[in-house]
């Protein structure tokens, strides 16, 4: 987990290097990713099947965001939030409640490597955490959302997992932006 450390995830979005590396699995490209790992927008455009050790009578939060937007120098609207689901039974994210829908990386022409980060807690119990809705297609409710925001507010305590890639621009940034509403 000491790309955590060295790519500075411990620094700008969670405090300590999570436990576990999340498994996290683009069927599409057929693409397991490790942490670090530098992979394209296209490759990452579709829903990944994200996968961890779990208690089977548990549930779990699963939230992914991009610290880096616009830019990593210049991180006016980070963190940019990317994914989420909460209420997953056992680890099994397909079975969680979608709050927000996935959107894969769209980093901006000419601003270099962004990490998009995945990050796994434990919750204390089932509940209804009154969050608002965001379709994937939305752009509104994403920029400026803080993971140590979502944490405290939801009163996550047990990070379980985690795991992040690098993605920079490429040929299919542009059609996401314009499958965005807002």
């Amino acid at each position: 987990m000491d790309k955590f450390i060295s790519d500075e995830v411990c620094k700008d979005v969670i405090d300590n290097p999570p436990p576990k590396v999340l498994s996290i699995h683009y069927t599409g490209p057929n693409i397991h990713i490790t942490p670090g790992m530098v992979v394209t927008p296209t490759q990452v455009k579709d829903k990944p099947h994200v996968s961890f050790e779990a208690d089977p009578n548990a549930f779990y939060t699963l939230i992914m965001h991009d610290p880096d937007a616009p830019s990593r120098k210049n991180p006016k609207f980070g963190e940019y939030h990317h994914w989420m689901v909460v209420n997953i039974p056992g680890g099994d994210v397909s079975k969680g409640e979608e709050v927000t829908g996935y959107m894969g990386s769209g980093a901006p022409k000419d601003t270099g490597l962004h990490r998009y980060v995945f990050l796994v807690y434990k919750q204390p119990e089932k509940k209804d955490f009154k969050l608002p809705k965001i379709p994937a297609n939305h752009s509104k409710g994403r920029p400026k959302q803080k993971v140590r925001d979502y944490v405290s507010k939801m009163g996550l305590e047990e990070l379980v997992a985690g795991n992040f890639f690098l993605a920079e621009y490429d040929d299919y940034v542009p059609q996401l932006y314009k499958s965005l509403v807002d």
